[in-house]
């Protein structure tokens, strides 16, 4: 069930982020060529959401659903003859929810198809930093598990500073290779025949659905309180690009599953500003233009207000607007026709606006905190989230760093 990804992710992208500027680690003192534990994070959230227009029916009924997500993380480092820096970050994931609306797929059984599931994702990585030539490269892989759905990944990374180093390039590429589970609503699992209903032979095995991802970034610190970023992004998708059990309602009330193009390219454009207005405000600005081959127009506008009320200690008030065009196959609950190719009712691809805002409170010490020398951080997050569409969602997320 991979659709409440998409709205829990959106809250917890920078919790871990810091209140000034983005700093590598120090690989120009780093002289140990053992293994050493560097940095311990773990982040415990919980989300939930309700709503009247559920994929899983058709574009109606509930949305409700809760999700309990946890993730550790550690990172290694020793050095190398040249003086490099060689990090190794090995993060686990583990994630429960709830859904009501998925648990219609099935109305007559309770199963962790349906009610409830369990995501697993553990993650590796490296990277190797050469301060002295002044530039990084990396590598990782990934997998995720449920139910229904695995898939594995891997990426790779490069960037490179300018002499000066106010400027960075990087380039990163990464590919998800996915197999999902055909999981159909109960009522779709047969065909009527003259000799009596038939076992759909659609409605079962597992089928692939890829996805490849490149982009590229450019930093520059502009003077002495502006920084500013600009990122392109290029993703292609291809395989079972339609979620299965999810219905779609025609106008003459007959009932199919969710049917989408196998192929979609996406194109997001962003560009991000820094400000440090004063020695205790950060302004934070983030705008992006997203466009793909469904025909989904979007904008997402946002800020931040890095505020430092004490040396260790900075609130951080955050807002953000999003708008997008309706994809060319959708359409509401009954509004679809038999003669159209594709058709979905799935209300993520509609034409909405939402308001995303909420609060980070950040403590950080390097002396440690109640009492605990290696405890460095401790980050609290708020985030309430609506669509003009009727969607509402709240989320509350702990982050503890361990140095």
């Amino acid at each position: 069930m991979q659709k409440i990804y998409l709205h829990a992710s959106l809250f917890f992208l920078t919790i871990l982020s810091s209140f000034g500027q983005t700093t590598a680690p120090d690989s120009i003192a780093f002289k140990s060529r053992k293994l050493k534990t560097q940095e311990i994070n773990f982040v415990s959230s919980y989300y939930t959401q309700d709503g009247n227009n559920s994929a899983v029916t058709g574009g109606i009924g509930t949305e409700k659903l809760t999700d309990v997500a946890t993730t550790f993380d550690i990172t290694m480092a020793k050095g190398d003859a040249q003086n490099r820096l060689h990090s190794f970050r090995l993060e686990v994931g583990f994630d429960h929810y709830s859904s009501a609306s998925s648990d219609l797929i099935d109305p007559s059984t309770i199963s962790s198809a349906s009610a409830a599931d369990n995501r697993i994702y553990p993650s590796l990585s490296w990277v190797m930093q050469d301060d002295a030539k002044g530039y990084s490269m990396g590598a990782g892989i990934s997998i995720s598990t449920e139910y229904d759905y695995f898939s594995k990944g891997v990426n790779v990374n490069f960037a490179k500073l300018s002499k000066d180093r106010n400027r960075e390039v990087g380039l990163s590429l990464s590919a998800f290779l996915d197999s999902w589970s055909m999981i159909y609503p109960i009522e779709l699992r047969t065909i009527e025949t003259p000799s009596g209903p038939v076992a759909n032979p659609d409605a079962g095995g597992t089928n692939p659905r890829n996805s490849y991802n490149g982009s590229i970034s450019l930093a520059q610190v502009i003077n002495k309180r502006l920084q500013a970023s600009v990122m392109l992004d290029l993703a292609y998708q291809t395989g079972q690009l339609a979620t299965p059990y999810q219905r779609v309602y025609f106008t003459d009330n007959s009932v199919i599953v969710e049917k989408l193009p196998d192929t979609r390219v996406k194109i997001p454009v962003a560009i991000r500003l820094n400000y440090f207005a004063t020695d205790r405000i950060l302004v934070k600005s983030f705008y992006r233009f997203y466009s793909d081959d469904w025909g989904i127009l979007a904008h997402t506008a946002e800020v931040e207000l890095p505020y430092k009320l004490t040396p260790f200690l900075s609130i951080s008030p955050f807002y953000r607007f999003y708008t997008q065009s309706a994809a060319d196959y959708f359409a509401p609950y009954k509004e679809h026709t038999a003669q159209q190719e594709f058709y979905t009712s799935d209300y993520d691809l509609s034409g909405f606006a939402s308001h995303l805002f909420g609060l980070n409170l950040r403590y950080n010490s390097a002396d440690g905190i109640l009492g605990v020398s290696k405890l460095n951080t401790l980050e609290l997050r708020y985030d309430h989230y609506n669509r003009d569409t009727g969607l509402v969602a709240d989320a509350i997320a702990l982050a503890v760093t361990i140095k």
